[in-house]
């Protein structure tokens, strides 16, 4: 079974090469959901196939000569820490191309464009999580770049053109950084094979060697991740993004920075790891208040979910910034959660500002229980499980970060870290009070007068042909969300299992 991971960065790459020849949206339409939908069967098969005996040890590995004169290697494979968020990717993908394709008549202005975007950008995104070459990593890490950029650039909102320079140049601008870094490590170590890196555990590196590295490395992963206050790219990015877009820049770029932190920087560089973490904590935190405090104060939906973003992310950065099995594993299940629940979220809101017209929260008015019920009653549901309630994905996370930062690795200053995670609690209770602001303002109350501009913007939801305000195409490619959601918060060991071993291994330890 080594060959699937090449199937699975082949069969989106081949979607794409399917497009470049013209087609009408008839054909359209089945390229995209069969492609999207082969690459998911095939991240299914790999999860069905996967030896959860050993999720500690790479699986399905691929070893090849890439480019033999510099001694690079095609180097795939999967684990217990890289599976979760391979499967992630091909779902939340492929449901995506569900939201776009199912529905007669919602294919964008250049459909053929989007759909090739969206191939390219799934073969970066699913290649970063396979890698297991430094260089590797980093050319997928890249790819993904270009055609985010053409997303927001293309098809976003009115302030699409500056959303996507500022997004473009922050994130090169961060790779500048990673790249010397992992240099660095090569130059050092003399190779880039990251299995090999981590088994070593840091041997032959100095302790100053270490520290340089691990900084250049988490500046580079943290722009992407994004961590205060690298993080102003992000809310514009969001704002002006079509709805696919930002599902898929919340559900899984963001991930991308935080998985270098648990694939490369830790198990590699673990001193320079644990003389970085108290800083680590602390901008983890501080964007933890922040995102908290700056989703009070916004009036857009989709910017009030992107801040967000970057306080859940904090608590990802306190977890591994713990550097223990405990918080580790919360960063871990947040970063899977997070994937879920806010990509939900962001299918929420597009379909929101598509019913009235805008995401101002003023502008809806409230009453969107009495108009919309079933839409306004998953948007209550997305935001109780981003808020950390107990029996949803989202609680886990976050308790178990804080949990790792009442009890840091050795050597960490405890007293630091309970200040940590202190202020992370106070974060938490900001969350509620925002989201349960935003729902106050929303979903209850009294609907408002017709509005000029939404496209159905009338004193009465309009229904589909079941007699419900949630479109059919709408439901299939919102409900595996909440299904997930629901089963990683009342099963969290479907999750933990996993990426235990693994996470002890990375550590330092023995599964």
């Amino acid at each position: 079974m080594t060959w699937l991971p090449l199937a699975l960065l082949a069969v989106p790459l081949l979607g794409a090469c399917a497009l470049l020849a013209p087609a009408t949206a008839d054909r359209l339409r089945p390229i995209g959901l069969s492609v999207s939908g082969f690459t998911l069967a095939l991240a299914v098969v790999l999860a069905a196939t996967f030896e959860y005996g050993r999720p500690a040890q790479p699986q399905f590995t691929v070893d090849q000569p890439w480019i033999p004169a510099l001694g690079l290697r095609l180097h795939l494979g999967v684990d217990g820490i890289s599976l979760p968020l391979v499967v992630l990717t091909a779902l939340l993908t492929f449901l995506c191309f569900v939201y776009l394709c199912w529905s007669p008549g919602r294919l964008p202005v250049r459909p053929r464009a989007m759909l090739f975007t969206l191939f390219v950008l799934e073969v970066g995104m699913l290649g970063t999580f396979l890698a297991l070459d430094l260089l590797l990593f980093f050319v997928f890490f890249e790819v993904v770049l270009i055609p985010m950029y053409f997303l927001i650039a293309i098809w976003g909102g009115q302030g699409r053109r500056a959303a996507a320079i500022k997004f473009i140049l922050y994130t090169l601008l961060g790779s500048v950084v990673l790249l010397l870094g992992l240099l660095l490590i090569w130059a050092q170590t003399g190779t880039l094979d990251i299995v090999a890196l981590s088994q070593a555990h840091g041997a032959g590196l100095s302790r100053s060697v270490q520290t340089l590295a691990f900084v250049a490395i988490g500046i580079g992963l943290a722009v992407k991740t994004p961590m205060w206050p690298l993080h102003t790219w992000l809310p514009d990015a969001h704002t002006e993004a079509p709805t696919v877009g930002s599902v898929l820049l919340a559900g899984v770029l963001l991930k991308m920075g935080t998985y270098g932190f648990a694939r490369i920087a830790i198990p590699v560089l673990p001193e320079g790891a644990a003389a970085v973490a108290p800083w680590l904590g602390a901008f983890a935190v501080v964007g933890i208040i922040y995102g908290a405090l700056a989703c009070l104060a916004q009036s857009d939906l989709k910017r009030m979910i992107a801040y967000s973003s970057i306080g859940h992310m904090g608590f990802v950065l306190l977890g591994f910034a713990t550097l223990t099995t405990v918080g580790v594993n919360g960063a871990l299940f947040a970063n899977v959660a997070h994937g879920l629940i806010t990509g939900l979220l962001f299918f929420l809101a597009g379909a929101i500002k598509e019913r009235y017209g805008t995401a101002d929260m003023p502008s809806l008015g409230g009453g969107m229980l009495a108009r919309y019920p079933h839409l306004g009653a998953l948007l209550t549901f997305a935001c109780i499980a981003s808020l950390g309630l107990p029996g949803l994905a989202g609680f886990w996370g976050e308790m178990l970060a804080l949990l790792g930062a009442f009890q840091p690795a050795p050597g960490l200053p405890r007293a630091l870290f309970l200040a940590f995670m202190a202020i992370g609690g106070l974060g938490a209770v900001l969350t509620a009070a925002y989201f349960l602001t935003m729902l106050s303002r929303v979903t209850h109350g009294r609907p408002a007068a017709v509005r000029a501009g939404g496209e159905h913007g009338t004193a009465v939801a309009t229904l589909d042909r079941d007699g419900l305000d949630v479109r059919g195409y709408e439901l299939v490619a919102w409900v595996p969300l909440v299904v997930l959601t629901l089963v990683f918060g009342l099963w969290p060991k479907a999750l933990l299992a996993l990426t235990t071993p693994a996470v002890q291994m990375l550590l330092g330890g023995t599964p």
